[in-house]
């Protein structure tokens, strides 16, 4: 996850608390800010430090990515992975299709509904604590789906795991706005999409070749295994505060905390303390927060571009099997090319409206422009397909359309963190709920619109149509004023 590009070594910010200040100030011995000590504060709050004289910056952030990216990717193994072990299950367990779908959908009511209490917690807790303990719990019950003996305890098991996993986004977005600088934190977001992408894949992949070789109670006792070594590995690894890290030296520090772009001091970044200091959480003005046009148009956007992700966990490969005749092997790999193409895309996306934003310095072209302007182009690819009659020409074109479209989702994630002030989680867990609302919502919109126009064909117009309700919530999004 490390980025190649050279980032400029920014001179540090003059805002930082007093304990903090010899980071940030030149050395009075020498002409060079970054020939100051690195210093850092061990358990007792004390300063130390070692005069390493280090001038270009340390990558620290980039393991805090690295983790987080991983984290993504083991949550949607775990999540994603029932689906493709359904059938066996409800064959052993004897369970009725009905009781099924009630443990898929199971996952994702929690996890909607919890998204603002787990955001609250995590600003009490801090990350380092909120995460790790999040993970251990969500491995737990996907562990203890192999020792299931009906649908109430499937079902119990699922209703935990999307309560457990509904903070880790709103928490790890916590994290980039206090890790990385405004100029990286695109990549960052664009890193942290492309990985729950990658996680849905290889959950799908995996498991549909781990049931053949160890069934499915065993095959849920090894996904539990990563997510546990994962919480104890980011508990004894990261901190809240980037200047607590033996690993980062004062030129990173200085990078991260730099003068950022932006004119107005309500822009202005949120110290680790006022965003993910444990016991240093702030009442959230959700009054204030909800009558801002801002909040909804954020959220607006993320419920569309949900609604028209889930399209390829619900019903695209029923779609290409009804509109092209193709077989359900072809279908199941015709679908993972539109998700590989929003992995993709989230990851240049972020890079994209990075350099979008460096070279211009307008949060507004490099979000807002990026974010409307990639769905409207995804609709413009979507609604040739239907005219196409190749199969795999027809899903080239829409997945191009998922690759333009994915860049909307770091330009969101980013503006969550660019705008949402010292209530970064509160935000962020805000769009997401939204989004998850969309997600829940389209895959039962779908059939009594096929039943009432008499065509799957409509469909994709219907695609179409969420992606262009998408951009229109940019377009109403402003960009200068901050959201919370």
């Amino acid at each position: 996850m490390h980025s190649h590009r050279q980032e400029p070594e920014l001179p540090a910010s003059s805002g930082q608390p007093a304990a903090r200040a010899s980071l940030t100030a030149a050395n009075d011995s020498s002409p060079d800010p970054y020939r100051t000590p690195r210093q850092h504060s061990d358990s007792s709050g004390q300063v130390s430090g070692d005069d390493d004289g280090c001038f270009r910056p340390s990558m620290a952030r980039y393991g805090v990515l690295t983790f987080f990216c991983l984290a993504a990717t083991i949550s949607y193994v775990q999540r994603n992975s029932v689906g493709v072990a359904e059938s066996s299950i409800r064959r052993d367990l004897g369970l009725t299709e009905w009781q099924s779908g009630m443990m898929m959908s199971a996952f994702f009511l929690t996890y909607a509904l919890l998204q603002l209490p787990s955001a609250w917690l995590s600003t009490r807790l801090g990350s380092r604590a909120a995460l790790s303990l999040f993970s251990a719990v969500w491995s737990v019950l996907t562990g203890l789906m192999a020792v299931a003996q009906g649908a109430v305890s499937l079902i119990a098991a699922r209703l935990g795991m999307g309560a457990a996993q509904a903070g880790v986004f709103p928490a790890a977005t916590q994290s980039i706005a206090v890790w990385f600088p405004k100029t990286r934190r695109g990549f960052a977001s664009g890193a942290l999409g492309s990985f729950m992408s990658v996680g849905g894949f290889v959950g799908a992949m995996l498991t549909g070749v781990l049931i053949v070789q160890v069934g499915w109670r065993m095959l849920f006792v090894i996904y539990a295994v990563p997510g546990v070594l994962w919480a104890v590995a980011f508990y004894l690894w990261f901190r809240n505060d980037p200047a607590e890290h033996s690993a980062v030296n004062s030129a990173e520090l200085a990078l991260i905390r730099g003068p950022q772009l932006v004119s107005s001091a309500d822009q202005s970044p949120p110290t680790p303390h006022e965003v993910a200091g444990a016991g240093n959480a702030m009442s959230t003005p959700w009054a204030a927060m909800l009558s801002s046009r801002a909040i909804w148009a954020i959220g607006g956007q993320q419920f569309f571009r949900a609604a028209g992700q889930i399209f390829f966990a619900s019903w695209f490969a029923t779609y290409l099997q009804q509109t092209r005749n193709v077989s359900i092997p072809s279908a199941g790999f015709m679908t993972a090319l539109p998700v590989l193409a929003i992995a993709a895309g989230s990851m240049v996306g972020g890079s994209f409206t990075d350099w979008v934003y460096q070279r211009s310095g307008s949060l507004w072209l490099a979000r807002q422009g990026v974010g409307a302007g990639s769905l409207v182009v995804c609709a413009l690819l979507i609604v040739p397909a239907y005219f196409v009659a190749n199969p795999m020409v027809a899903v080239a074109l829409i997945s191009c359309g998922s690759f333009a479209a994915a860049f909307a989702g770091p330009c969101a994630y980013a503006i969550t963190i660019d705008l949402g002030g010292r209530h970064v989680s509160s935000v962020f867990a805000f769009m997401n709920m939204c989004g998850n609302i969309g997600a829940t919502l389209f895959p039962l919109a779908v059939p009594p619109l096929v039943k009432a126009v008499g065509s799957w064909d409509s469909v994709l117009f219907l695609f179409a149509g969420i992606y262009v309700a998408a951009a229109m919530c940019w377009v109403l999004f402003d960009s200068k004023r901050s959201i919370a």
